[in-house]
């Protein structure tokens, strides 16, 4: 089945570097030209995954960094950003907002080609998962259901991105045991972890903010210094 891909604000010309290479994976491509483009491409058309750049033309990235929470409220679907900007501040912020990933636009496409890839796998699985893993976790008032892939803390609903959601997911089914970094990044990325420790680090901040009523001091999601990340 051909995946489509969404493209807003194309000034790195990273649609044109890429479109060939969708060709031959069939993925196909829509650039939207400005906001409106963009929103009716969302609610009209069946949309897998985006590519947005930060840089709003003179506004700077922190308008770009806006835009992304607008449109992660707006849609679960993954959202990679392609920029010129290799600020970290940019990056991490950009993941706060709810991207799942950032890549600078000199990157090689190959290496683009394969990060979209792998969020479409991922999404894709997430999306379809089988009734013979469709269980419910619960950690004292945590509740996981992967028959509706729900959230509820104390009865309250928690709105996850996918990332965010398998990473809680795979330290919710084994709780107790302590994750690394690393081997949190190639269990939910299924790739060679390498500079993997700020990416975590954003998601699981980003996952406490939602689930802990104090992020502080966390009830459910802690850390084990030195070592990882673990559920109660």
């Amino acid at each position: 089945m051909e995946k489509k891909i969404l493209v807003y604000n194309n000034q790195t010309k990273i649609a044109e570097k890429m479109e060939p290479l969708f060709a031959g994976e069939e993925l196909s491509m829509l650039v939207a030209a400005d906001l409106g483009e963009l929103q009716a491409a969302l609610e009209d058309k069946r949309i897998h995954l985006m590519l947005v750049d930060v840089e709003l033309n003179d506004k700077g990235w922190d308008k770009g960094i806006e835009m992304i929470a607008k449109l992660r409220k707006a849609s679960s679907i993954p959202l990679i950003v392609v920029s010129a900007q290799s600020a970290e501040t940019a990056k991490i912020m950009a993941l706060e907002a709810g991207a799942d990933d950032y890549v600078t636009a000199d990157c090689n496409p190959l290496v683009l080609l394969a990060r979209v890839k792998s969020q479409l796998r991922r999404y894709t699985q997430l999306v379809n998962m089988c009734s013979n893993i469709s269980r419910i976790y619960k950690v004292d008032g945590l509740v996981i259901d992967d028959i509706q892939r729900t959230v509820t803390v104390e009865g309250r609903s928690v709105r996850l991105t996918p990332i965010e959601y398998k990473i809680l997911r795979l330290l919710v089914q084994q709780r107790g045991k302590v994750f690394s970094n690393s081997q949190i990044y190639e269990s939910i990325w299924q790739m060679q972890a390498i500079g993997a420790d700020n990416t975590i680090a954003v998601h699981i901040r980003h996952i406490r903010e939602k689930i802990e009523s104090n992020p502080k001091e966390p009830r459910y999601l802690k850390v084990v210094w030195g070592n990882g990340y673990k559920v109660g």
